[in-house]
């Protein structure tokens, strides 16, 4: 009895442990579901900046992680974005799409040209003008922003007047949207007027002139801003939170070869790797590294202001390498080809065009150098297979030494690489030789071998030693 009052004891104690543990587990789930729910309610009402940077030239792929960036904003419903810029400018086509962006934003724009020596020229100049607000650091300047060819071409004067009044135009009605100097915006553009920070401010071309980022924040706290949906916000960004939007990998390495250098190698290594496998059939790694640099190069061109003439000129120089291994031109279709080489590479960018300043020149003369030494390589290996004695076939007797079985006079027997070989003298030598005497093998013609007198101390290379495979059997002697 006393043993069943104890268990009844210990399972009245343990029970109403079990529920509670278990009690507290379900609160433990649902407080954290409900904490799943409201956190992101939370994140997106606190106070946060995102700051995209604009550093280096205007590409297509500079466009997009801008736009990338002020999608990821929006959604977050972030504060504000912060477009830090030192660009000397770009593409035209990459700099509409980020204006594009910059108008129909829900998220407030700040443009800040920095850190101090920083520029904001050319299509720089029209991301400041587009942004809601326009700021500098001391010691930056902004200007320069006259349209200029981006292929390579002379631009006639009716075509010049239509490009630079569509710039002026283009222009001047962001000016008068976003509020800012008008006649200032269109004389950037005509004479490429460059000004600095102080007198940006000065002229009503930016909005204020700030240190640093936090003091910018402090100093537009509090503004109110218009959209593009029409919603009015006031900003509060003093002391927000800092969120840096960077490239991804895949954009890095995109903007990274958009360099008119990098896309050069990549060209030059692809053009090399594919003309490499082909002189040579069935390396496979030259041909594959080959084409994928080929085609970064291609996708690097897209994003360049390119002068097809080069691409053209660099083209026909790989054709006369290629030719050149198989025609014999005593170097001349070489020299051509690295002429169209050279000349082509130091036409492929247009350096017109703002923030490009075209391939290095130490880079062109060195890639011309590893090309004609590739294509010299090539000629070399081949010529030397031409002339080397062949290893197997009928043709590989002539040069070896033989012996004469039946005398020459000018036809006979002669034993060679282990075979007797009906024999005739080369047209001029002295004859008859008698039998025992050496010969060299000099040309074969069908089973016809034609043999020249060799020194008595001659020997075989072969196996003219070897007993012959058809002793006894006289072959048929060869029409003559």
């Amino acid at each position: 009895m006393s043993g069943d009052a104890g268990r009844h004891d210990s399972s009245d104690v343990i029970q109403p442990l079990l529920r509670n543990l278990r009690c507290a587990a379900l609160l433990s789930i649902l407080l954290g579901m409900l904490l799943s729910v409201i956190s992101p309610v939370l994140a997106q009402n606190e106070s946060t900046v995102e700051v995209i940077s604009i550093d280096g030239t205007i590409t297509p792929v500079m466009a997009r992680h801008v736009e990338r960036g002020i999608n990821r904003a929006e959604n977050r419903k972030l504060q504000a974005i912060v477009l830090e810029i030192d660009t000397p400018g770009g593409l035209s086509s990459a700099m509409d799409d980020i204006i594009r962006s910059l108008l129909e934003s829900d998220v407030p724009v700040i443009a800040y040209v920095t850190p101090r020596g920083a520029r904001s020229a050319s299509a720089g100049v029209y991301i400041s003008y587009a942004s809601h607000i326009s700021a500098m650091a001391p010691g930056t300047n902004i200007g320069s922003a006259s349209p200029v060819s981006s292929d390579g071409s002379d631009i006639d004067e009716t075509m010049e007047a239509k490009v630079t009044n569509d710039a002026v135009a283009k222009i001047r009605n962001l000016a008068d949207f976003r509020g800012r100097n008008a006649d200032w915006a269109e004389d950037a553009v005509r004479n490429s007027v460059n000004i600095g920070a102080d007198e940006a401010l000065q002229l009503g071309v930016i909005d204020l002139i700030s240190p640093d980022l936090e003091t910018l924040l402090a100093t537009i706290d509090g503004q109110q801003i218009s959209l593009a949906n029409s919603e009015s916000v006031t900003l509060t960004t003093s002391g927000a939170d800092i969120d840096g939007f960077e490239m991804n990998f895949i954009e890095q390495v995109l903007q990274v070869i958009a360099d008119p250098t990098i896309a050069y190698l990549l060209l030059s290594a692809g053009a090399l790797g594919i003309f490499l496998e082909l002189s040579n059939p069935g390396t496979f790694i030259p041909g594959i590294v080959g084409a994928i640099s080929l085609v970064l190069g291609l996708f690097a061109l897209g994003t360049l202001p390119v002068n097809w003439t080069g691409v053209a000129l660099i083209a026909i120089g790989f054709a006369l390498f290629f030719l050149d291994i198989f025609v014999t031109s005593f170097g001349i279709l070489l020299i051509a080809g690295l002429s169209c080489f050279v000349v082509g590479s130091y036409l492929l960018i247009d350096t017109t065009v703002p923030g490009y300043d075209g391939v290095a020149r130490p880079v062109i003369w060195a890639a011309a150098g590893c090309v004609t030494a590739a294509a010299a390589f090539i000629g070399w290996s081949v010529l030397k297979i031409s002339r080397k004695q062949p290893s197997t076939g009928i043709q590989t007797v002539i040069g070896d030494i033989g012996e004469v079985r039946e005398a020459l006079d000018p036809r006979g027997m002669v034993f060679v690489y282990g075979e007797l070989w009906s024999a005739q003298l080369e047209s001029g030598s002295i004859g008859p030789l008698a039998i025992g005497s050496k010969v060299e093998v000099i040309a074969v013609q069908h089973l016809l071998l034609t043999v020249r007198s060799a020194p008595a101390t001659a020997t075989s290379t072969r196996a003219s030693t070897l007993e012959p495979r058809n002793a006894g059997i006289i072959p048929a002697t060869p029409t003559p």
